[in-house]
């Protein structure tokens, strides 16, 4: 089965100690709930620079990318129906890419 790469963008800091624990609760039952299907359970990614023809720009603009997660899915579909499941679109949006090998 392919893995798949789910993209973090953009997203908010909880407002409280409490919310952010919360959030967090949410995110542990999520990966747990994946079972198998976990490669990596997520890696948050610290401030961006976007870099263009025209240069180095600072911020990664309004859509960031905050972090990201490796998920093993049968295709596509699949992966999306883990993603639509991601408590991290409270916050924020996510992309969803195939991870290429050399013989896909």
């Amino acid at each position: 089965m392919p893995d798949f790469v789910i993209a973090y963008h953009g997203g908010t800091k909880p407002e409280t100690q409490e919310a952010g624990a919360a959030a967090m609760e949410r995110w542990k039952v999520w990966v747990a709930d994946l079972g198998d299907a976990v490669v990596n359970p997520g890696t948050p990614l610290g401030p961006s620079k976007s870099v263009t023809t025209d240069g180095v720009s600072d911020g990664g603009g309004p859509t960031a990318l905050t972090g990201f997660s490796i998920v093993t899915a049968a295709d596509m579909d699949a992966a999306l129906v883990i993603a639509n499941k991601c408590p991290f679109l409270e916050m924020g949006t996510i992309e969803v890419a195939q991870i290429m090998t050399f013989d896909s």
